[in-house]
């Protein structure tokens, strides 16, 4: 999230998992959600909560303009370029070890941003808590993918979707509290601690909840490829979340550029990376040692359902993280409420999420992912142009007349988040679901980053609160219509 914030088809039933260590089915333990989706909501949450944070820590540490930014936008780069290798590393050693240490590093990540002595000690300590959260995020979702089949895992991944969406919306409400509290006097650093308890209780469960899930032994992690995703991602990710604040320096356009053709040429060497390994698989084994695995296998995109579903992720995301970023500032800055009270602002639109996102599994067993995801978009749309009417038809009003709105927006986000993901991941072969989890998780960072950058340029050119708000929400409402467009790209069985 940018330090802007400071100022179907039906989902196919898969093969049940086989047991990593005999190849039978095998059901998943009774542990794993809980485990998993503590990981995944304190991710979440820590995206969120330091914008509540900001303020208070500035004051504490000194921190100058560049540090606060850095607070955030150490921590976004860090996950956006991490994600793809951290899914093949899964693939290789195992996704419960990597799920375990991005855990570990992320509690106690989290431990030396609760402690920092000086704004730079803070913001080394976001970096690793962004590195941790990468290593953890494709895990998740490939342990979701294969430890669980048909209802089950419609049913697992819509408690992920639900994780997913409690910490982002009640993140800012959380923090607000945690502040309010002042617990034990630490004040800010209470919104970092606080994931020590959590994190170590999650660890102490991690070998005894998860079971063990590899692809197949295979050669090394392809190093070109690694060079080419992290220096393409870095360059992608950072102007998108610096380049808005400081006025686009031309710096942040050769960035770009540069992200271009790292990207490109990641592309080309993926593409050719996979049809090598696939010679040398049908060769002699003491040659196939020799080639290494690439990050990405490119078979995956000739599946039209992960195609065009990472389509329709991107699109999703590009809405999602814009439109928290415009709520805020249009809470705190147009209508003039502290972080406490834009939080329970935020709960309309929670309530509408916890209604639909508690029985997604159901309604997509019944209409299908694709008519599931087109339901949700087309309330998305239909909430955000009420927040539109309402912006601009009670300005000087109570802020509750947004109420509506966000409700109904809400009710469209819990339709979206876990469909959107499972109809991606569903026919993915479990081999290559950390792969696969690794684009999934990427498209969603660079995804939120681009649409907090594309929607910055309505907001700041707008004429006054009012209408920078409206006008934002209108141009949401209209992404929305287009990934309401992108879901009919995938299979017509949904």
């Amino acid at each position: 999230m940018s330090t802007a914030l400071n100022a179907r088809r039906p989902t196919p039933t898969p093969a049940p998992a086989p047991s990593a260590a005999s190849g039978r089915t095998a059901p998943a333990p009774r542990g794993l959600l809980p485990v998993v989706l503590t990981a995944t909501f304190m991710t979440a949450l820590d995206v969120f909560v330091v914008n509540v944070a900001l303020p208070s820590l500035q004051g504490d540490l000194g921190a100058g303009p560049a540090a606060v930014q850095w607070v955030m936008a150490g921590f976004s780069l860090a996950l956006a370029a991490g994600l793809v290798t951290a899914g093949r590393l899964g693939d290789r050693y195992g996704r419960r070890r990597v799920f375990g240490l991005g855990l570990a590093l992320f509690t106690l990540a989290s431990a030396g941003c609760g402690l920092a002595p000086t704004a730079a000690t803070l913001v080394g300590a976001r970096v690793v808590q962004g590195l941790a959260a990468a290593l953890m995020g494709p895990q998740v979702l490939a342990i979701l993918r294969t430890a669980f089949g048909g209802t089950e895992q419609a049913r697992a991944f819509a408690r992920y979707g639900l994780t997913m969406g409690v910490g982002a919306v009640f993140g800012q409400l959380i923090g607000g509290l945690l502040i309010r509290a002042d617990l034990f006097g630490l004040g800010w650093r209470s919104c970092f601690l606080i994931n020590l308890p959590i994190g170590l209780a999650a660890l102490a469960m991690v070998r005894r909840c998860l079971p063990e899930s590899r692809a197949p032994r295979r050669p090394g992690l392809d190093p070109v490829g690694v060079l080419l995703v992290t220096t393409g991602l870095t360059a992608l990710v950072l102007p998108l979340i610096q380049g808005p604040q400081l006025g686009w320096p031309l710096w942040t356009v050769c960035c770009l550029g540069a992200a271009a053709v790292l990207l490109a040429a990641f592309a080309v060497h993926q593409h050719r990376a996979t049809h090598a390994t696939l010679d040398t698989t049908a060769s002699t084994a003491s040659t196939a040692t020799a080639t290494a695995t690439p990050l990405i296998d490119t078979r995956l995109f000739r599946d039209r359902a992960f195609s065009a579903g990472v389509l329709a992720q991107l699109a999703f995301w590009l809405g999602q993280g814009s439109f928290f970023l415009v709520l805020a500032l249009h809470l705190q800055f147009g209508r003039g409420l502290d972080a406490l009270g834009a939080g329970l602002v935020f709960t309309a639109i929670g309530l509408g999420y916890l209604i639909t996102s508690n029985t997604t599994h159901r309604v997509t067993a019944r209409l299908g992912g694709r008519r599931t995801i087109t339901a949700g978009g087309l309330l998305m749309a239909a909430g955000l142009v009420l927040l539109a009417v309402a912006a601009f038809d009670a300005a000087d009003g109570s802020v509750w007349w947004l109420a509506p709105g966000l409700f109904v927006d809400g009710l469209g986000m819990g339709l979206v988040i876990a469909p959107v993901t499972s109809v991606v991941l569903a026919g993915v072969e479990p081999r290559l679901a950390g792969s696969a989890a690794g684009v999934v998780s990427t498209v969603q960072q660079v995804g939120g980053a681009l649409g907090i950058a594309l929607i910055g340029l309505v907001y700041y050119g707008a004429d006054g609160p009012t209408a920078a708000f409206g006008h934002s929400v209108l141009v949401l409402a209209a992404l929305e219509l287009v990934l309401v467009a992108l879901v009919r790209l995938l299979p017509r069985t949904g």
